[in-house]
């Protein structure tokens, strides 16, 4: 499961202070660092602390607000966690506003490169899907998964935030491919029949990047005929997220996965990175001609 947080709720009413963003590069390997809006950054755990700080916004969001089931393991340290946090990067949207702890990390998204992924044996995906003409993708690819905000800070502001510390990331790596599990509210896909039949009959990836749902996990996504599919209603009834990936020209794979655990109803997104990328080397560009990104 990836992603439910920001596609199953609205934006939040409050929002934090915004200001004018400023964009500075530091010496981290991992991405850029330093990308603001008001008292907010955007950028990679630094430490474990870090890295338990959001997983403790993932249990929130996840098993209190979502009503997910966690193992009893997770329930006991009331944090989300899996043996892919040890080998993954960690985006984190921080509030500076908030003092220095926990409360600080108010959203996040765990990103997997190709290195990561092989020192687990896998991608996190490959639970729900065949996802080999992804991992085989020649150049880089990356998997996106496990991202959630807070919920006094779904707002379009931090929303941009975490994309523009995806968009740095991949710039960074050179990412030419990424994908992930992204989901949709419910677990009845006869409840999701039109969105579902859009997706398929619309956004259908080429069979050179068609994830598939494994065989004993696959849910048809072809459940009603395309004449009968109305796009505007269902692009209405998708989750925010989704929409944004198909807004940079995503595709999804081939079949839907049921996940009982978290009540969604997974999707396997797939997106190259041409557009992720465009605006944010354009920003770059521009910063570094003024003589403000160095």
């Amino acid at each position: 499961m990836a992603d439910a947080s920001l596609e199953q709720t609205g934006m939040a009413r409050t929002s934090p202070e915004r200001s004018e963003e400023t964009l500075v590069e530091a010496d981290r390997e991992g991405m850029p660092d330093g990308i603001r809006l008001g008292s907010l950054e955007v950028r990679l755990a630094q430490s474990a602390a870090e890295i338990d700080w959001a997983q403790a916004l993932r249990y929130r969001v996840f098993y209190e607000e979502m009503a997910a089931i966690p193992t009893p393991a997770m329930q006991a340290a009331r944090r989300d966690f899996d043996g892919f946090d040890e080998v993954a990067d960690h985006l984190l949207v921080i509030d500076h506003a908030r003092g220095n702890g926990p409360d600080m990390v108010v959203g996040t998204y765990r990103l997997i490169r190709r290195p990561a992924a092989e020192k687990m044996g896998r991608f996190y995906s490959s639970d729900e899907y065949d996802i080999g003409p992804l991992a085989a993708y020649p150049g880089q690819v990356l998997e996106l998964g496990r991202s959630c905000v807070d919920a006094g800070y779904r707002t379009r502001g931090s929303m941009q935030l975490l994309w523009q510390g995806i968009a740095a990331y991949v710039f960074q790596h050179d990412i030419a491919l990424m994908f992930g599990c992204a989901s949709l509210p419910g677990t009845d896909p006869g409840a999701l029949a039109e969105p579902l039949s859009y997706l398929h009959h619309h956004h259908l990836a080429p069979p050179e990047l068609r994830a598939t749902a494994l065989p004993e996990r696959y849910v048809s996504l072809d459940l009603m005929p395309k004449e009968q599919v109305d796009p505007k209603r269902a692009l209405n009834i998708l989750p925010p997220l989704i929409k944004g990936y198909l807004r940079l020209g995503g595709f999804i794979g081939d079949g839907a996965v049921i996940d009982h655990q978290f009540n969604t109803t997974d999707v396997c997104i797939v997106v190259k990175t041409d557009l992720v990328t465009d605006k944010y080397y354009k920003h770059y560009e521009r910063r570094s001609r003024d003589g403000q990104a160095g």
